[in-house]
């Protein structure tokens, strides 16, 4: 073998090496990601997200199943996207229904204070 060969034979080695590698450590941010996707759908399903968010945790569901797929099939760039997606989503959902809950306990709140204040006035009323 001559020199250049020999070379070029390392140069494609090397060049071989640092895509396998590449490639690996792409898979650790996406297992990853697609780890904290799952705890975040989970949240937002603990938080009602189901009953007052429907549509975007039908979406963080859904691409999170997407995810799952992409990482079986080892695309791990798409997995990594449809996660990151997915949580987007999942957050939206868990703002939305703790928005909705932090309204209804405003609402009864409200209706608690009209109700002293009604009893306040008759008791006034009746002086």
């Amino acid at each position: 073998m001559n020199k250049k060969a020999g070379l070029s034979f390392f140069a494609i080695g090397g060049a071989l090496l640092m895509l396998a590698t590449a490639c690996s450590s792409m898979k650790t941010p996406a297992t990853a990601n697609v780890a904290v996707t799952k705890a975040a759908v989970e949240n937002a399903s603990g938080a009602g997200g189901a009953e007052f968010a429907p549509v975007e945790m039908a979406a963080a569901r859904e691409k999170m199943v997407r995810a799952n797929k992409a990482m079986a099939d080892k695309d791990y760039k798409l997995a990594n996207e449809l996660a990151t997606q997915a949580q987007a989503d999942a957050k939206l959902a868990q703002g939305k229904a703790n928005s909705a809950k932090a309204q209804t306990a405003a609402d009864a709140l409200q209706d608690d204070i009209r109700v002293l204040r009604e009893e306040l006035q008759r008791s006034n009323s009746n002086k």
